[in-house]
């Protein structure tokens, strides 16, 4: 995989799909969190909320993704991405001079990820 300058970043709960953007070429990554179970509430037999513990490790294993990309985009549903945002502007990883952007975004395709960090970033077409 090349060094990207670019990269934009469709996340939720359970999986952050990075895409590194270049005028050519598009990598991709996948970073799983490992959560108990797949469903945010499980309250059957549980005390407490049933809310299921977060991954203390899935936010800082895509900082470390991300380490390179001077120009990250954050897109997805809900409120992981702000809390994703948040955490990379707080990383002792991340430069002050470092372009962090949030936008939301339902579930869009792969494709549809990519052409929108390509509009994002001014990258011209998308790489066929």
């Amino acid at each position: 995989m090349s060094v990207h300058n670019h990269a934009v970043v469709w996340v939720d709960h359970r999986v952050a799909k990075i895409f590194y953007l270049g005028l050519e070429a598009v990598d991709h990554k996948a970073i799983h969190a490992n959560l108990k179970s797949e469903h945010l509430h499980h309250k059957t037999h549980s005390v407490g909320s049933g809310k299921v513990a977060d991954d203390p490790t899935f936010f800082s294993r895509i900082d470390e993704a991300l380490e390179h990309c001077q120009s990250v985009l954050v897109v997805g549903p809900g409120n992981e991405k702000t809390l994703l945002l948040k955490h990379l502007k707080q990383s002792h990883r991340s430069s002050p001079e470092r372009d962090l952007r949030t936008e939301p975004c339902d579930h869009p395709t792969d494709r549809e990820i990519v052409a929108l960090g390509r509009h994002h970033f001014h990258l011209g077409e998308p790489a066929r």
